[in-house]
């Protein structure tokens, strides 16, 4: 037989016993599970952030110190804080709608004494932009913040310090935002209307927090009833917003506000800057530590003894500066 014709033979031979092989080899393996599909997955074009979208978040803090026969001394106290959020954001193709309330409200009981708050806080804000080019927005905003309870002088207890609308401070500003991501926004006012009420007749006609005081009366002193209870200021207005987050479940995120009235002391600019880092130990607890400062030209503080102005008056401007640390009970909806 020739070589190409046994050559032939062999390949024949080969397909003719290895077929039923590979066909036995094609079928399932009994009691293996089938491979599974591929997961659906959603275009990167499709805007799931359209509409509306609500949520918050409760926050609620203790702290406790108890003392027995504590040779070193001290003061046995218990604090409660609690931070409450919520907001509401309307998105559509070029027009957006925001609304947010913030709510803080803290008491302490030290030793002895009767229980006090040592912070309250309430703020709500509402806002509308339209977009007109890529990352910018005509925007206007309306911004008020006051607080819930009366606040009395520590050393005179009869000594009303502020209370709700006593005083509320309102923005309403037109601008223009900058928004380049959802982490950072830029929003510049020229026309800024800063409204101060105090509603209280009494911290008005004192002058308190900026409005002009009870008028004198020809025996110098103050005429009850005649102290201003709102003031009107215009001037330009920025807000910055800035959030990271700097690791896990860590979170930073910064509000800084700048005011300059046009017709009074334009250089003295108001500040109002706000930081809070947010450590999220799991889904129910949490930790964090906030700061706030505050300079306004218009709002005199009071001060030491030592510090007391030549006049023997105990008030002046000073930058104001409060920091928070909590850990607590924390709940999202």
């Amino acid at each position: 037989m020739k070589t190409s014709t046994l050559n032939r033979y062999r390949i024949l031979t080969g397909l003719l016993v290895g077929l039923p092989f590979a066909a036995l080899a094609q079928e399932p393996v009994p009691n293996r599970a089938p491979t599974p599909q591929e997961a659906f997955k959603i275009s990167a074009e499709v805007d799931t952030v359209q509409g509306w979208r609500y949520g918050g978040a409760g926050t609620l803090n203790f702290s406790q110190v108890s003392l027995s026969n504590w040779a070193p001394g001290g003061q046995s106290s218990l604090s409660l804080l609690g931070l409450g959020n919520a907001y509401a954001h309307y998105r559509a193709d070029k027009h957006s709608f925001d609304l947010a309330g913030n709510l803080v409200y803290g008491l302490l009981k030290a030793g002895k004494a009767k229980v006090r708050k040592n912070d309250d806080r309430l703020e709500l804000n509402a806002r509308y932009a339209r977009s007109f080019a890529p990352n910018w927005s005509y925007a206007a905003q309306l911004n008020l913040k006051t607080q819930l309870t009366p606040t009395n002088d520590i050393v005179k207890p009869d000594s009303l310090l502020s209370k709700f609308f006593a005083p509320a401070y309102i923005l309403a500003s037109l601008g223009f935002e900058y928004k380049p991501s959802e982490s950072f926004s830029l929003f510049l006012s020229p026309a800024t209307g800063k409204f101060t009420v105090v509603g209280d007749q009494g911290l008005a006609d004192a002058g308190a927090f900026g409005v002009k005081a009870a008028r004198l009366g020809p025996d110098g002193l103050p005429v009850r009833g005649t102290g201003e209870r709102l003031r009107e200021e215009l001037g330009a207005y920025l807000n910055a917003r800035y959030r990271r987050p700097l690791m896990a479940n860590i979170t930073y995120q910064t509000r800084l506000e700048l005011f300059s009235n046009y017709f009074h002391n334009p250089q003295n600019v108001d500040v109002n800057w706000e930081n809070l880092i947010d450590f999220k130990i799991n889904k129910f607890f949490s930790a964090s530590v906030a700061t706030t400062l505050i300079y306004d030209d218009d709002i005199l503080v009071p001060l030491n003894v030592d510090q007391q102005n030549a006049d023997g008056t105990a008030r002046g401007r000073r930058i104001q500066f409060k920091e928070t640390l909590g850990i607590g009970l924390t709940y999202k909806f």
